[in-house]
């Protein structure tokens, strides 16, 4: 193994990613403005009872906490590494509409709340996925203007198939431009009929994830990248559960970046972190897992730690788009809120990594800071 060339922070770009940050239902009722807290599932109807399910596995939460109490210690790490753009899968409603879609879980936030989006001085919310308009057409408009109202851009879903499918233009200061483009695909549990038509609001739908697919994604690309841009294909994609990475997922993601000009492919869906790869020097994150989320005390599939992920951040040359470097700080999410991991996980995910990262071709060592570092073979 051997590690990335020594980079230099003057000329690469570096992106902060992570993966779902689902601040709707329990979370939402914990931020200083709760909306409704009724819910629409066999399971629970009170998004109260996922508070409740919290504070017995670790402890009261003081209510209301301030808008800045989710991000916990990732607040001081964006501090330090300074990326130049931030970018996240922002998974739930911003509304306080009452049409809900029955679908079985409804997540939404109140549009009160969204200064916990902006406390961390997000850059850019990813929308293609399977809860954006679980409060109907009427939810996903409110989204839209909240979103807008607060100064922070959005990709992957639209008030039409023009608005969904176009880019977050993101600046990266005298260094360049981040495009930012968001797909969803039916295996994250998008129903089809979410997807946006000219004439109807929704998701930047992937009709499949063939060769063709990426083609036609290449001709949007090229329209509007130009030298020196990076493009990132954020994609929620496949089940919430398992380490498998399907073929299809792989092929995809490749084609992007050999036919349609993508130089990150940013994965999301997962409930935890998946194996990483690095395709003609370019990144490829198929699952980020979780960050922030309400299943906290929830039983089952514990194996696969959920409440574990990265944050990751990754350096990018402008003018090739090739990686630089990964570096990825280990984190826990414990009574709602961001929390550095102790030794023991940050070692668990180390371990995780290289075992999924083995046929990938890539493997991941521990840096001096404590971070984790990705390495090439």
């Amino acid at each position: 193994m051997a590690p990335f060339p020594e980079r230099n922070p003057q000329a690469g770009i570096c992106l902060f990613m992570c993966g779902d940050v689902m601040t709707g239902r329990g979370i939402d009722q914990i931020l200083p403005h709760p909306g409704s807290p009724r819910i629409h599932e066999g399971y629970m109807k009170s998004a109260l009872g996922y508070v409740t399910i919290a504070e017995q596995a670790n402890g009261p939460i003081t209510r209301p906490v301030d808008s800045s109490y989710i991000w916990g210690d990732a607040l001081e790490e964006l501090k330090r590494v300074a990326p130049d753009c931030r970018i996240i899968n922002l998974e739930t409603a911003v509304t306080s509409s009452g049409k809900w879609e029955a679908k079985g879980i409804n997540y939404r936030m109140h549009p009160d709340n969204i200064p916990c989006i902006t406390a961390a001085q997000i850059d850019c919310c990813c929308l293609a996925n399977n809860h954006v308009l679980d409060w109907g057409h009427e939810g996903l408009l409110e989204t839209l203007d909240t979103l807008a109202a607060a100064g922070l851009k959005h990709a992957g879903a639209g008030r039409n198939r023009e608005e969904a499918e176009a880019p977050a233009v993101l600046p990266a200061g005298q260094k360049g431009r981040v495009f930012v483009f968001s797909f969803g695909e039916e295996s994250s549990g998008i129903p089809p009929h979410w997807a946006a038509a000219p004439d109807r609001p929704g998701v930047n739908l992937l009709p499949d994830l063939t060769e063709e697919t990426a083609l036609r994604i290449g001709e949007k690309v090229k329209a509007t990248k130009q030298a020196g841009d990076v493009a990132v294909a954020s994609i929620h994609w496949g089940g919430n559960w398992g380490f498998e990475i399907p073929r299809a997922h792989r092929e995809f993601a490749h084609a992007l970046i050999d036919h349609a000009g993508i130089d990150i492919v940013h994965g999301h869906s997962s409930h935890h972190v998946k194996g990483i790869d690095v395709h003609d020097g370019k990144l490829v994150l198929y699952g980020c897992g979780d960050f922030l989320n309400d299943y906290e005390g929830i039983g089952g599939f514990g194996h696969f730690r959920g409440d574990l992920g990265l944050m990751y951040f990754a350096w990018i040359d402008p003018e090739t788009g090739r990686l630089e470097d990964l570096r990825m700080t280990p984190v826990q999410a414990r009574r709602f809120r961001v929390n550095r991991a102790a030794k023991e996980d940050a070692l668990w995910l180390l371990d995780t990594l290289n075992r999924e990262g083995r046929r990938l071709g890539t493997a991941v060592e521990k840096g001096d800071d404590g971070l984790l570092c990705l390495t090439t073979r």
